[in-house]
């Protein structure tokens, strides 16, 4: 029994190893679609001066939700071209190092919505990204984890500023830099450091 458990954790380091270059290539299409529509749901919540926590709440959640759906939509069809399954082994591995930051996350939008206080809702959904991002980077290339980091470091910064009452922008600029112009600038970049490792 141990000795199956063993091979099959084996057979999956193996095979994410053996993906890192598949992964660098899907990352690509994921990131630059999260990051134009952060960028875009942001605009819309500053302009429409959605402000008040629970519809600050409720609309992220939507942005989010919309998020995942594309993300899935997006790894499915790629799954499909490369004949693979969705639900494969390493895809499992990469979903259970996301899930409990972004589980805390939706705990912390809960809370807002039953409490208030959506000012530092934005940099703590940073850093529980940022911490999510780092966990499943270890079943990813290196950069994955970099990115997470900048997350972490950055949404740390935020809450730091804000106790010191140095931070007074609307909280959808945070949402947009981060989950809107930090996507689209890290998908870009994956997409002509991919080309250029085609090309080379």
């Amino acid at each position: 029994m141990q000795e199956n458990w063993a091979a099959e954790h084996l057979q999956v380091i193996r095979t994410l190893m053996e993906r890192s270059a598949v992964y660098r290539r899907a990352l690509a299409p994921l990131m630059t679609f999260a990051g134009v529509l952060g960028t875009v749901a942001a605009s819309i919540g500053w302009s429409r001066r959605i402000d008040s926590p629970r519809a600050f709440v409720l609309f992220w959640a939507i942005v989010s939700a919309i998020a995942l759906g594309g993300a899935l939509l997006l790894v499915r069809r790629q799954a499909l071209r490369a004949g693979e399954r969705l639900w494969s082994p390493p895809t499992r591995r990469v979903s259970q190092a996301l899930l409990p930051c972004l589980v805390l996350g939706a705990v912390a939008g809960v809370f807002v919505w039953l409490q208030g206080g959506a000012d530092l809702l934005p940099p703590i959904w940073v850093v529980l990204y940022g911490c999510a991002l780092h966990a499943a980077g270890f079943f990813m290339p290196r950069g994955m984890r970099l990115f997470g980091w900048c997350f972490v470091v950055a949404g740390g910064g935020l809450l730091v500023l804000m106790a010191f009452e140095k931070w007074d922008f609307s909280p959808h600029w945070v949402m947009g830099c981060f989950f809107g112009l930090l996507h689209l600038a890290y998908g870009i970049y994956l997409y002509f450091t991919e080309q250029a490792r085609i090309t080379a």
